[in-house]
Formats: C-alpha cells, structure tokens, sequence
C-alpha cells in the first residue's frame, strides 16, 4: 500500500472504532484512536499475515499488552478480513465474540488474550524466544501503553528480552502522554522512557509523531534491520486522534460517545476522509 491508501484504511478503521464504542455504550476509544497507525502499519504493511490462514506457522505474531484497546485490533483485523466489519457493532454484546479484552480463542488473527496490563509483553518474549530455539524465522510485535509501563511485569520482560538477545521481537509504546487518571508524568511518571529501555539492552527508536506513516516505516525498517538486540520503538501519538472532542481528552480513555456525539465524531471521519480523496 503507498501512503495515501495507508492513511484511507486507518479512517476507515477509526470509523470502526467509533462505531463499535459506541453500539457496546462502552470500551476504550481514546487509546485506539492514538494507535490507529500503528495497527494499520503492521496488519496491512509490516507483519507476513494471512486472514485467510490466520494460523499458518511462519506468520509474525502481534500481541496487544495494552488489552482495553480492543476496538483499535478489532476495527484493523476486521478490515484485513478476517472476520466481516459488521460485526464491530457486537463489540462487548452478551454472546459476541468480540469482546472487552482480546480472546485468542474465538477471533480469528488474535496471537495472545489479553488480561491484566503489563502481561502481554512477557508473552511476546515466550513467543520470540520460542522462534530463536526452533530457528523459525517469525518476529514479534507487541504494543503497550505508556501507563500500562508503570507495570512492573514490562521490567522484567525487558529484562529478560535484552539478555536474550531477541531481535525478532518489536516493543511498541504508545506514547500519547494520557492514562485514566490524568497525565502519566503526574500519576507515575515512566520517563526516561527510551533511557530505560536502553539500560534493558534495547535498541530504541523514538518517532516524533507516531500517527505519520512515514516515520512508521523508517521506525520498522529500522528494527528488522537491527541484529543482536530487541527494538523499542516509543512514539508520541494523539489521544483521539481525528475526533475532535476526543483528541487529548483524558475524560476519553474509557468512554463510550452517545448518539450525538457519535454523530460528530463520524463527521469529524468523514471530513478527513473527503480530505484525503482531494490528495
């Protein structure tokens, strides 16, 4: 895909986002909207997939550490065609497969349930260390929160990850600078957050701004080119991104928008959509 169609399909699975929060009247948009980049780079550039064989042994693994932002892998596996957009509306729904947090046993093209914040990265490291000893030739992707590396589990991932040695594996930060209570700075302040990641032996990559598929690109090229070390790659997003009342808006980590404010949320899409048919 070039830019443009890049930059298309993540409207189209923010649209997806919105739209599942707001049929389930509950879930977490505003981080799924900060990583909507990221999501659309790996599952429709970066990662050896197919939804049509969403077990086949050499595919790249993803794992979502940050598990509350399901609409975000949701919204992006269901535009991969994995399973039919329709279905978004089922978000968190009694009998729906689609639910709050991530279930590798019911959706297709999930790698890893996602539980408790700071988990998902060890079992990135599990999945990247059982490649280096059967010599496959997969990679690794996990993504976590800026909040959720206040866990103390991410630390001893890292650790372990840096002594290992595993540089099929690709930590992602979703630096958007926002958790549920306030600014992560005030509530418990994780930065250096390259610098601690360096002292884990970590090649780390920061990318100005996280929601810019050309940075993304240079960022992921950049780490499947490093050999003898994991990559952290910590970027600085937008909370919300695209809708307007969302965008760095704390009070939109875990809220679901009601019927008008759905409506001006699609707006908002919309417009951006029209603007990128004009390019």
């Amino acid at each position: 895909m070039n830019k443009l169609e890049l930059q298309k399909t993540a409207n189209e699975i923010r649209k997806g986002i919105v739209t599942a929060v707001h049929s389930a009247k509950a879930g977490h948009p505003g981080g799924s909207l900060s990583a909507t980049e990221v999501f659309t780079y790996l599952y429709f550039e970066e990662m050896n997939i197919d939804p049509k064989d969403p077990k086949k042994p050499d595919r790249d693994r993803f794992v979502l550490s940050k598990g509350h932002t399901a609409p975000g892998l949701y919204s992006t596996l269901a535009h991969r065609g994995y399973f039919p957009v329709e279905d978004l509306t089922t978000l968190r729904k009694l009998g729906s497969y689609l639910q709050g947090h991530p279930s590798m046993q019911y959706i297709p093209g999930v790698d890893m349930s996602s539980g408790s914040l700071g988990q998902g990265i060890s079992a990135a490291c599990g999945m990247a260390l059982s490649a280096k000893l059967s010599g496959d030739s997969y990679r690794v992707y996990t993504l976590l929160g800026d909040g959720e590396i206040q866990e103390g589990q991410v630390w001893e991932a890292a650790m372990f990850a840096g002594a290992r040695k595993l540089d099929n594996l690709v930590v992602i930060v979703d630096n958007n600078g926002l958790q549920i209570d306030g600014k992560i700075e005030d509530v418990c302040s994780p930065y250096p957050i390259d610098k601690k990641f360096e002292a884990f032996n970590f090649h780390v990559i920061n990318v100005a701004d996280g929601n810019d598929f050309d940075q993304l690109k240079a960022a992921f090229d950049e780490a499947r080119a490093t050999k003898g070390m994991p990559t952290a790659i910590v970027m600085k997003t937008v909370k919300g991104k695209d809708v307007s009342f969302m965008e760095n808006n704390v009070a939109w980590h875990g809220t679901a928008p009601n019927d008008e404010q759905y409506a001006i949320a699609m707006a908002d899409l919309e417009k951006v959509g029209e603007a990128l048919c004009q390019k």
